[in-house]
């Protein structure tokens, strides 16, 4: 059944409801570390955000599968590095989702007096997920509706505060402009800067469903957040520090700012508004997390780090047990910390910085590791570098911000405290036959004397590890390379649990006889089974053209998912793009 993908509105919506909702929070942030600065500190926000469209449209455009940068690390280093880059995007997704969510219910007990808050960020993160399980199509109606009545909502918040401003000249701003930092002008930049890359969490969320989207909508929807950001958010800031005082904003306001120069500009009516746009933007921002985690844990489960237990879809086409797993751990993360969501604000900061970075060093990866791999935009040298260095300069800065409360934990012992048992969970998932050979090890020798008693307990483990090595692979070959055929066998050994490797040539029988190569190909085959014992190397020739189709009866043929297909970098002149393919993994 063909399904039906996503347009440009629809898709700058599911991502651009979490990364415009920074609006709320992000001019008093930056208001409260760079005072009448911060307007500067969310421009060089915006260039910043500029150099990574450029990152992120060279790489997802060379490798356009769902995952971010797990998928760039994935196909550019090894499963190892990967995965610590899904960890990071998961812990950032958990994170947006339960402040988002809390924040939102936050906002609604403004307006509903006597609101449950904790029990009504449950109930919102559940609707959420109901809607992702309901399908992609349903969730981008409500997300593009949000989307839309927000930036509604701050167009005329704006309006009213040039007319306020018009009215009342700009008194404050000058007021404002001569308020005295507590410390240097460049110390204030700094950290606002630091603060202020916090206003572009949610870019990273197209990369994790592309493929749920139209071709060529995925740079769009980059270009199209870039100017949300880079309009609304220094334009906030500014119009922010010309109707309320910096020490007024930093002393009450720093949650609420929006709403109160709605109260300022034109009465209680518009705060009001601001309030209500407040609830659904960040319950957007919530649908954002359920649908960026779904593509990436799906991905990772097709790679075969997750249980495959979670590929399991409805009728709808959603991985609805991932959509469950992630409810659960983030209403557990909501319960354990007592709805005080402001100790998630380190992992959130962390998670989110370093997975810019990561995707800015696998950009990096592809240019000199998969230079031929055809791509529809190249980010320059220069622009990779000083993105990479300012959002380090982001990160020190963020990890360097002490809390109000000296009582309080600092940003990277939250971020530890979550990050290493999420860390550890996925060691053992990419570890696991050595772990359960080592489990089979203890048992044999434990109970060597009474071994019948637990032969059943070896037969299953053993059972289950010749299941897991029992999963074939292929790899297509276009030359008889013996050390091209050697880095193969080192990739799969490192990185893939299987005993079983077939080594494929596809023969054109309308091009000129490959007799003669044929024979050298087996040859080399032989060489490579004798060289790796513990694989199993099977040399095949089929007949045939190398393209999708061929890959999709080879697939059935054999019965082998083509994710677990592999080729070397095609080069300028391969006639297909990688996502043809249905999934083939590029791994030389």
């Amino acid at each position: 059944m063909h399904k039906k993908k996503l347009g440009e509105i629809s898709s700058t919506a599911i991502c651009g409801n979490d990364i415009s909702s920074s609006v709320l929070y992000v001019s008093a942030l930056a208001i409260g570390f760079a005072g009448q600065y911060a307007w500067i500190t969310l421009l060089i926000v915006a260039v910043v955000l500029y150099l990574f469209r450029k990152i992120y449209g060279e790489v997802v455009g060379a490798l356009p599968l769902n995952g971010g940068a797990y998928n760039a690390l994935l196909n550019t280093t090894n499963k190892s590095t990967a995965s610590l880059a899904a960890t990071l995007t998961i812990l950032s997704y958990m994170a947006t989702a339960v402040i988002s969510g809390n924040e939102a219910m936050h906002y609604l007990h403004g307006v509903i007096q006597g609101l449950p808050i904790i029990i009504s960020t449950v109930g919102l993160l559940v609707l959420f997920a109901i809607l992702t399980i309901m399908g992609i199509s349903e969730s981008a109606k409500v997300a593009t509706g949000i989307f839309f009545f927000h930036l509604f909502s701050l167009l005329i918040l704006t309006f009213f505060i040039f007319i306020y401003l018009l009215k009342n000249g700009f008194t404050q701003l000058i007021s404002n402009w001569n308020y005295p930092l507590e410390g240097s002008i460049m110390m204030a930049i700094f950290f606002g800067f630091a603060a202020s890359m916090l206003g572009i969490s949610g870019f990273e969320s197209s990369a994790n469903f592309v493929e749920e989207q139209q071709p060529g909508v995925f740079r769009k929807t980059l270009r199209n957040m870039w100017i949300v950001v880079s309009v609304i958010n220094p334009l906030m800031a500014f119009l922010a520090i010309s109707i309320v005082p910096i020490a007024e904003i930093k002393a009450s306001y720093s949650t609420t700012l929006l709403s109160h120069m709605g109260s300022l500009s034109s009465g209680q009516w518009l705060a009001m508004l601001i309030s209500i746009d407040a609830v659904l933007v960040l319950s957007g921002a919530v649908l954002t997390s359920f649908i960026g985690v779904s593509g990436l844990l799906e991905r990772m489960t097709l790679d075969r780090i997750l249980p495959q237990f979670f590929l399991k879809k409805n009728k709808n086409g959603a991985s609805f047990r991932i959509i469950i797993m992630f409810l659960i751990l983030s209403i557990s993360v909501l319960l354990i910390t007592k709805g005080n969501v402001g100790m998630l604000a380190g992992v959130y900061t962390i998670s989110f910085l370093s997975v810019m970075f990561l995707f800015g060093f696998g950009n990096i990866l592809l240019k000199v590791k998969r230079a031929k791999l055809p791509r529809p935009e190249s980010a320059s040298w220069l622009g990779v570098i000083v993105a990479i260095i300012a959002v380090l300069i982001a990160l020190i800065g963020n990890l360097l911000i002490k809390p109000e409360n000296p009582d309080d934990p600092t940003n990277l012992s939250i971020f530890l405290s979550y990050f290493i048992p999420t860390m550890i969970f996925t060691a053992i998932m990419l570890n696991r036959v050595a772990i359960l050979r080592g489990i089979l090890g203890v048992f044999i020798y434990i109970f060597n004397k009474i071994k019948n008693w637990f032969f059943n307990i070896t037969t299953k483990l053993n059972d289950l590890i010749n299941t897991i090595n029992s999963q074939q692979f292929v790899y297509f070959a276009k030359r008889d390379n013996l050390a091209i055929l050697n880095m193969v066998m080192l990739y799969i050994r490192e990185n893939e649990h299987t005993k079983n490797l077939k080594i494929v040539h596809i023969v054109d029988p309308t091009k000129e006889d490959e007799t003669e190569f044929i024979t050298s190909f087996k040859n080399v085959v032989n060489i490579i089974n004798e060289e790796y014992p513990d694989i199993d190397v099977e040399g095949v020739i089929e007949e045939g053209v190398f393209d999708p189709e061929l890959i999709k009866e080879l697939s059935a043929k054999w019965n082998i998912p083509i994710n677990f297909m592999f080729i070397a970098s095609p080069g300028d002149h391969f006639p297909y793009k990688v996502e043809e393919l249905g999934g083939v993994r590029l791994i030389i």
